[in-house]
């Protein structure tokens, strides 16, 4: 894996004002580029969440991670993992040990298998010095309920899975999610889930390092509600044609939101992107 873009916010800023010989602007510049198989400590260092405060207290920073192909598909024949690579999967495991709580939508859960989170002894010191628990919270984003809640994601997961839906789901699926261990966090007024109600619900309960794999529905609403913070994407070479969804679904925005790019990897022709708000 080489690193092909280092930004900061500090280069960023310099580079706004206009300073390209400041100190420290030289890591916009390509560095190392060395092709070799990162640590997953120096992928945790590269991909740490920013310590945002407001009166004290951290504030919630929600980042996505996605794959596309070359041609736009976020999916080939509906699952992510026939266009990822070992290395996407590094850094998949890297994001989810760094996160308080990974948000996903339940289509993906159906499609994708999604079972609960798992401990991981390599960022276990960091985890506890952090205040989190020895893995990230599942919160999965429903207005059905329509889930197999005898599923380990629900019966046997290390910390207990949320559950996120609106105030009128049906109160017969309430209970089964609630009966089979899932603990249920009302986000939104109707049937469904507001991303705004959803994010301040989580940091509520102390998970202010948010992260979201999809899918690409409930990418696109989180996307529409402006409160995406972060873009993890990991850019496929591969082409497969077809009707596979976009990463992010949904009624477009009327005015497109523009990200910065923090930093850039690549890996046997993988290309591995982060983008910020500005």
């Amino acid at each position: 894996m080489r690193r092909l873009f280092p930004v900061t916010y500090e280069t960023a800023a310099q580079a706004a004002a206009g300073a390209p010989d400041a100190p420290g602007a030289a890591a916009a510049d390509v560095t190392d580029a060395t092709d070799r198989e990162w640590e997953l400590l120096e992928l945790a260092a590269a991909y740490a969440y920013p310590e945002h405060r407001s009166a004290g207290a951290p504030e919630p920073w929600l980042r996505a991670n996605m794959v596309s192909t070359l041609d736009g598909a976020a999916q080939h024949d509906g699952k992510s993992q026939g266009i990822s690579s070992a290395a996407d999967m590094r850094i998949f495991g890297v994001l989810r040990a760094l996160a308080d709580v990974v948000v996903v939508g339940a289509e993906t859960v159906r499609q994708e298998g999604y079972r609960p989170a798992r401990a991981r002894a390599e960022f276990a010191g960091s985890r506890e010095a952090a205040g989190q628990g020895p893995a990230p919270v599942i919160a999965v984003v429903t207005a059905s309920l329509d889930l197999d809640f005898s599923l380990p994601l629900f019966t046997s997961p290390l910390v207990p899975t949320l559950v996120l839906t609106g105030a009128a789901a049906a109160p017969d699926r309430v209970a089964a999610a609630e009966k089979a261990g899932a603990e249920v966090v009302i986000a939104g007024d109707g049937m469904g889930v507001d991303p705004v109600r959803a994010v301040r619900a989580l940091a509520g309960r102390g998970m202010t390092r948010l992260l979201t794999e999809g899918g690409p529905r409930l990418l696109g609403q989180m996307v529409a509600a402006g409160v995406l913070d972060e873009l993890c994407l990991t850019l496929s070479p591969t082409l497969t044609a077809g009707d596979a969804q976009r990463i992010a679904g949904g009624p477009a925005m009327a005015v497109p939101q523009r990200f910065e790019l923090a930093s850039l990897l690549e890996e046997a022709g993988f290309l591995f992107a982060r983008y910020r708000r500005p």
